[in-house]
């Protein structure tokens, strides 16, 4: 869970803090439109897509290039 918040620390700071939850949260709604869920529309979130997928890996950040995120939109 730490390298979780880990990276959501990354995303904000390569979009600076206001614009990454701005972004968090359009996505956000977009997907709550389009899927109807609420857990489904989280778990979809690019940010949180890129969070799961690599939180196992404590060595992730090391390798990780700048605007992962882009690859799980």
């Amino acid at each position: 869970m730490l390298t979780h918040e880990r990276i959501h620390l990354r995303q904000q700071a390569e979009l600076l803090v206001i614009p990454f939850y701005i972004w968090y949260i359009t996505e956000y709604l977009v997907r709550l439109i389009i899927y109807r869920n609420r857990q489904r529309a989280y778990g979809s979130i690019c940010f949180e897509r890129e969070a799961y997928a690599n939180e196992a890996n404590s060595l992730y950040l090391n390798q990780r290039p700048m605007w992962n995120f882009l690859r799980y939109i």
